[in-house]
């Protein structure tokens, strides 16, 4: 039985502001590029650049990745249910 649902992120860039707090919080899923936005990173560390892309949350990073959603000045970090893709924190969610 599943305790605590799955949650994915992801980065909308034309909202990054490129501030960084997403990295300071969990360097693991987030990452700058060469364009000086953050993107998500899949579980072997590779840097997903196509727009939309999506990684799952780590059980261990929920609460970075929720409190980067929540701190990020630019509004873009996507943070959902995988099930369902309820808004779980940043941009649609009930904070």
């Amino acid at each position: 039985m599943k305790t605590e649902r799955e949650i994915e992120v992801s980065i909308d860039q034309d909202a990054c502001t490129g501030d960084g707090l997403c990295v300071q919080y969990a360097p693991a899923v987030f990452e700058f590029d060469i364009d000086g936005l953050a993107y998500v990173k899949d579980t072997d560390g590779e840097l997903l650049t196509t727009p939309g892309s999506q990684v799952k949350v780590p059980e261990h990073l929920r609460l970075d990745i929720v409190n980067a959603a929540h701190d990020c000045p630019g509004e873009c970090i996507y943070v959902r249910d995988r099930d369902d893709k309820t808004p779980v924190a940043g941009p649609g969610a009930d904070d």
